[in-house]
Parts: C-alpha cells; structure tokens; sequence
C-alpha cells in the first residue's frame, strides 16, 4: 500500500481514528499483552514508522484507546437507572441503593472486556515508554473522568459525602484492575478446572467480585459515618 501523507486536520483524525479503532478490533481477540506495533500496522495497512507519525508508541495509542474507552462507560453509566427491582428508581435505605450501585458497576464493567483489559495494564504497561506530554494528557483525562464518577455515585448515595464517594470510585476501580488479571485463566488452569470439581469451585468470577467488593465497600463507608452510640 503506498503511504499518502494526511495533511490537513481532518485527514489526520481520521487516519489517528482509524488507527484506534483498529487497535479496539484487536483487543476483542487479544490480550493487550499479545498486540503489537508491528501487527497493529499490518492491520491498519501502514508502515510502522507511518504509524508512529500519528502515535509515538504502541502504549500511547492503548492510552488514547483507554481513555476513549472510559469516557464510553461514563456515557452509558449517566443514562443507566439504579432500579429498585419495583420500578421505584432509587428508592430504598443508602446501603440498598449502595448494593444496586455496585451491581450497576459491576455489570457494566464486565460488559466492556476492552475497558476491563486496559485498565489492567494501565500502571504496569501503558504508563511507560511515553513522553510527559502523553502522560501529563492521559491523567487529566483520567482526572475528568473520576470527577464524573464520583458525580454518578454521588446521584445515587448520597450520603457518602464527597470524600466516601472518592473512596467508593478508586477501590471499585483498584478492584476491577486486579479482578481482570485474576479471572482470565491461562490454558493449563483451565484444564486444571475441568479435571478436578473441587478446584473449579476455587475460579474467580469478575462480575462477582467487583459487585461484592463495591457493596461491601460502600457498606462500611457508610458505617464509618454513622455517630457512635
């Protein structure tokens, strides 16, 4: 394919948008582990240094890419309902409305495998090989991004205060970084599960884990709160 230089603006989003958007596809068959800068622009049909005009490293595209992915998830986390299970929306003590939260989250969260994937690899991967430029834009977004967190939170439990409601979002997602490693077994895992019922028992579910966790959390917050007798 020959390389055609996108000189205006727009040109440049789009072929930026492109190599995003690519980069999403692959993460839905492989680990953030397994995708390469090399593979990345086979598929985008550039050379990798045509690629590198656009990003300046395979952890800067994934950042870009992660905060996109968060910023989709704020999205659908403002329009979700908190449901009651009687169609009486937020209704019910602090620590129902904290449970049905945490449900939400959890939920939510394991809905977006690409999100969950990134997340994981966040502090260990792609916080390095990028300049400060990248980092200084990466955690302003992440900054905007759990300003609108704690604003969802805040809607539906009140009663954390400020402060809980920070406590509540940063552990939801410490929990959700650790739970995504913990429960994509390898192969030989697998195999160990399906040979032995007892040790099947011992997998770990994402899901559950976040929405025990989160509940739990906000549960113990809540009482931290509450005046001593």
């Amino acid at each position: 394919m020959t390389f055609q230089r996108a000189r205006t603006d727009e040109q440049r989003s789009q072929r930026r948008r492109q190599i995003l958007d690519t980069a999403a596809a692959m993460l839905r068959e492989m680990p953030v582990a397994k995708l390469s800068l090399n593979e990345l622009s086979r598929r985008v049909g550039l050379a990798k240094a045509n690629v590198l005009r656009y990003f300046e490293s395979r952890e800067a595209v994934l950042l870009d890419l992660l905060d996109a992915e968060i910023r989709d998830w704020i999205t659908e986390l403002e329009t979700l309902r908190v449901d009651d299970g009687d169609g009486g929306g937020d209704g019910g003590t602090a620590r129902e409305r904290g449970d049905r939260l945490a449900d939400t989250l959890a939920t939510s969260m394991a809905r977006r495998p690409v999100l969950c994937d990134l997340l994981s690899a966040q502090g260990a991967v792609l916080e390095h090989n990028i300049s400060t430029e990248i980092a200084i834009r990466h955690k302003r977004a992440a900054r905007d991004a759990l300003r609108s967190l704690i604003r969802i939170v805040l809607r539906h439990v009140p009663e954390l205060g400020a402060q809980g409601a920070v406590a509540l979002v940063e552990s939801t997602l410490l929990m959700a970084m650790t739970a995504w490693q913990c429960t994509r077994p390898s192969d030989a895992m697998l195999a160990a599960y399906a040979t032995d019922p007892e040790l099947a028992s011992m997998r770990l579910d994402f899901t559950d884990l976040v929405r025990r966790t989160t509940a739990v959390t906000t549960s113990g917050l809540l009482a931290r709160q509450e005046p001593s007798a």
